[in-house]
């Protein structure tokens, strides 16, 4: 199995557990759960693919790509208590399956003939696409509106790789840097309790 695919993997199966323990916390069957791990998992790269008009998408024409989520949907069913007890960590690695896919699907838009910046727009959404369908399912705000820096750092991530690209960089580099820059910064607003600006008082109707 390719290193990128390995990697692609393991990013969808720990979004796919989030989007299963925001099942759980729903009270949701297992249907629920599972949808909701897929969705997370897969939600971001199948919006990119459409877009571009990379059809059918990945995700549909590679079995692995579906029995990831679904196995994270039906192990976080099983062990939801112990894997709730873990959210932190979890939360760590999803920060690399974020730094991950926002390169990744930025550089896929380039090869598509995107330019710079829409490429680094749907590296972004690759990124994040997958919690706000999760969270839109579940009937809450989603989380990337609600202050946490998540979207930032992807849309950064995404951008470095796309301008590392433009300048013909190497693509190893160009991949190691976008990741770091996303990553870096996601880590710091998880252990530094960093949020986006939010507006002051409350707005009159």
């Amino acid at each position: 199995m390719p290193t990128l695919v390995a990697l692609e993997l393991a990013g969808i199966f720990v979004f796919a557990i989030s989007g299963g323990l925001v099942a759980v916390r729903k009270d949701l069957d297992v249907f629920g759960v599972i949808l909701l791990a897929g969705t997370t998992g897969l939600g971001g790269g199948f919006v990119r693919d459409l877009l571009i008009g990379a059809t059918p998408p990945e995700t549909l024409t590679d079995w692995r790509y579906l029995f990831v989520p679904v196995a994270a949907g039906l192990l976080t069913f099983g062990y939801h208590p112990a894997l709730g007890r873990m959210e932190r960590t979890i939360n760590v690695f999803d920060a690399f399956g974020l730094a991950l896919f926002c390169v990744a699907g930025a550089l896929k838009a380039l090869d598509y003939g995107l330019g710079p910046i829409p490429a680094a727009l749907l590296g972004m959404t690759t990124g994040i696409g997958g919690g706000i369908l999760r969270d839109l399912l579940a009937g809450r705000v989603p989380v990337v509106f609600r202050g946490e820096l998540y979207a930032t750092p992807a849309l950064a991530g995404a951008f470095v790789a796309v301008m590392g690209t433009e300048l013909d960089a190497p693509q190893s580099l160009v991949t190691f840097a976008g990741a770091m820059v996303c990553l870096v910064w996601r880590l710091l607003a998880i252990f530094r309790g960093w949020q986006a600006p939010r507006p002051t008082g409350s707005a009159s109707v």
